[in-house]
């Protein structure tokens, strides 16, 4: 493994990705249901998805064969200091490498970028369960078939290195709770699902409500962490913009509040998680935002000290100390580390690089300059210990 800027302890990387291989949803489905759930399709000689009976077009091409280069929006999400066309960070693409897709090359993949390990998240997983919102059994059919590939293409313990984290949806509680037993049952060190209120038979529900707390009584029974990763989580702009996952690079990279869907869905997310109580519920909870971004938390923690002002004794605990307790923070590679550390703690926030995707950096351990004004037992905590401490599980 690669020595890089004189650290002298390992480096395990928060959040990586892997390119779903093209039977990821289907290996394992009835091919019966693949009308109702979903199925390929050759559109003018490119193939897409047809989920629920509607082609997908979020990703350009779902079969990542050729693909963009990791990090290729590098300089875009740094200003675009050449003031560039943004559709120009895109053009360069190269065949899908076997390390996006195979076990044993991530693993020198992991030596090469001189990282200890990584969490392992979907790509096409995280934005394909709101196409489906309409039909809660039809996603119930697509992430138990995903998992089961999951769980034989990756496992969810490379070597004590890589961990895939299997989807877990809310679509239908029962299920959710089910399916996390199977997870745990398999090995799993972490589940991911995306931060949303999901689509039930009954219609949209607040997650943290009582029907949920099957699935939320095991993980916290377990002390199996929850990562809420970046997704399509079905927010509507409301008639100002385009809605749909594609949209926000729609009309060549056009300017609109699609743009911070991923921030408005996080916030809301854990501002409805601290205001229903649920990690008072469940104090032995924890949860790790993954990709959202942070520049919303010194906001989110006024509004909740303003909220506990308000509401004397609704709380038995500081809401504020609650949340730092329960909740890690993964910060965009561009926000303000240092503000997310004031904010939470440097214990609660996790380095992660989203490589290889294209926002991701373009090699993981260019964040350690980020780190520059932090002690060196808080650049470990940052770079290793705190996702060390998510993927052990702590039971009960």
């Amino acid at each position: 493994m690669r020595e890089f800027d004189g650290l002298e302890h390992p480096v395990f990387d928060a959040d990586n990705h892997y390119y779903e291989a093209l039977d990821a949803f289907t290996r394992h489905l009835d091919p019966a249901l693949g009308p109702r759930v979903i199925e390929w399709c050759e559109i003018r000689g490119r193939q897409y998805h047809v989920i629920g009976g509607r082609v997908s077009r979020a990703v350009t091409n779902p079969t990542f064969d050729p693909i963009a280069m990791p990090g290729a929006m590098y300089d875009y999400f740094r200003g675009n200091p050449d003031n560039r066309n943004p559709l120009e960070f895109l053009s360069r693409r190269e065949p899908i490498r076997p390390a996006y897709r195979e076990p044993g090359a991530r693993l020198a993949a992991l030596d090469e970028q001189g990282l200890a390990g990584c969490l392992l998240f979907p790509t096409l997983g995280m934005i394909y369960e709101e196409p489906l919102a309409h039909d809660p059994g039809a996603v119930c059919l697509l992430f138990r078939a995903f998992n089961r590939w999951l769980a034989e293409d990756w496992t969810f313990n490379v070597d004590d290195r890589i961990f895939a984290a299997p989807y877990i949806t809310l679509a239908d509680p029962a299920w959710a709770a089910e399916e996390l037993a199977w997870a745990l049952d398999a090995g799993a060190r972490a589940v991911v699902m995306r931060p949303a209120a999901p689509t039930t038979a009954s219609g949209r529900m607040n997650p943290f409500h009582p029907p949920f707390d099957g699935f939320w009584g095991l993980a916290n029974e377990a002390g199996i962490t929850v990562v809420v990763h970046a997704a399509d989580s079905g927010l509507s702009s409301n008639g100002y913009a385009v809605d749909g996952f594609a949209a926000t690079f729609s009309g060549g990279f056009t300017p609109s509040i699609r743009s911070f869907a991923i921030e408005q869905a996080i916030r809301d997310y854990l501002l409805t998680l601290v205001f229903e109580n649920h990690l008072e519920r469940f104090p032995n909870l924890r949860i790790a935002s993954v990709e959202n971004g942070a520049e919303f938390l010194p906001e989110l923690i006024k509004k909740v000290r303003s909220t506990a002002n308000k509401m004397p004794g609704y709380w038995k605990h500081d809401p504020v100390e609650t949340l730092r307790r329960q909740v890690w923070i993964n910060p965009f590679w561009e926000d303000d580390v240092e503000q997310v550390a004031e904010c939470m703690g440097p214990d609660r926030v996790i380095f992660g690089s989203d490589w290889p995707h294209i926002e991701a950096l373009p090699e993981p351990l260019d964040y350690v300059v980020e780190l520059k004004n932090f002690s060196a037992d808080e650049r470990r905590l940052i770079l290793n210990d705190n996702v060390r401490e998510l993927i052990t599980l702590r039971p009960a």
